[in-house]
């Protein structure tokens, strides 16, 4: 750990800021990432002209992000000059805004309602906010599937990845990750708009990604069908488009004993993904199952560095 600190401190720290998160959810208005992404948005426009050129992505990607992390590196470094406790008060109010564990259930169970229900134009609807496929004549059993898929990729990306480099860097660390991964998320497409301008996004994000989407994995497979999952991930995992995505979606997938993957219409064009997981095909219920294995995963690893800073106290 960069920071100099006990894992039992960093062990608080990280529960302080899961606890925040559990009890105020994402901040309703004027949320930093929020905030990121139309400032992401405006560098975007100015600078991908004409759709070709790496170097204005690399550009771009360093103009928007590093002033960030900096700014909170800065800022916690000086606090931690006037007294420690500040600077640790803002460490978990960076991981707070960065960490997105019960954002995942708001969004995600909802749909599992809506499906319970028998509400598909509800459910189609809610899906369509959380995923870049189109969702408008989605059955229920694609909706299963692609809340399923949300949940156990953004599993990663919006809560363990997150965790992994806040106890590497702390907060700065922390908003380095996640600045990266929306990046990703907005420019990492291979189509004509991005394919060179969002190369270096998605790029860093796959390295950044590389060990916690690989930890994920692991422990989906722990805490679900060991077996089938660790089988699934080693034989599917690298059909994935994704480095990452394929390990954490075909190990959570095995986990659950499910099916994911599969064909999925994106911008009116089918593409042809591969199988995930083993098992029925995923239906409504499959989705609260995927949210109890990413709580479940949550408090192993809440768990895990809480065992280590006691035996390192």
């Amino acid at each position: 750990m960069l920071l100099g600190l006990s894992w039992m401190v960093m062990a608080c720290l990280i529960m302080s800021g899961i606890v925040l998160d559990c009890l105020f959810g994402e901040v309703r208005r004027w949320h930093p990432l929020s905030g990121f992404g139309n400032l992401a948005g405006c560098a975007e426009k100015r600078l991908n002209r004409n759709h070709v050129g790496r170097v204005r992505g690399i550009a771009a990607w360093l103009l928007v992000v590093l002033p960030i992390v900096a700014v909170s590196w800065l800022v916690t470094a000086w606090l931690a000059q006037l007294h420690i406790l500040l600077a640790l008060m803002t460490h978990v109010i960076l991981l707070y805004f960065c960490v997105g564990l019960r954002s995942l259930r708001d969004h995600l169970l909802p749909i599992a309602q809506a499906l319970q229900e028998g509400d598909l134009p509800l459910a189609r609807h809610l899906t369509g906010r959380i995923v870049s496929r189109d969702t408008t004549s989605l059955s229920e059993m694609e909706i299963a599937k692609a809340g399923v898929e949300s949940l156990l990729e953004n599993g990663n990306d919006a809560v363990f990845g997150t965790l992994f480099w806040f106890l590497v860097a702390g907060g700065p660390g922390a908003v380095l990750f996640r600045l990266a991964n929306t990046l990703d998320a907005m420019w990492g497409y291979r189509n004509q708009r991005f394919l060179h301008f969002g190369w270096a996004a998605a790029r860093i994000d796959d390295g950044l990604n590389l060990i916690p989407a690989r930890l994920t994995a692991f422990s989906y497979a722990v805490l679900g069908n060991t077996r089938l999952a660790g089988r699934c991930w080693h034989q599917q995992a690298r059909h994935w488009s994704s480095p990452n995505a394929g390990p954490v979606m075909a190990a959570g997938a095995g986990a659950l004993n499910i099916s994911l993957g599969g064909d999925a219409i994106y911008d009116g064009e089918i593409e042809h993904r591969p199988a995930l997981g083993s098992g029925p095909l995923a239906v409504g219920t499959d989705i609260a199952r995927a949210w109890k294995l990413v709580s479940r995963t949550t408090a192993l690893w809440m768990l895990v560095i809480a065992l280590i800073g006691m035996t390192h106290a």
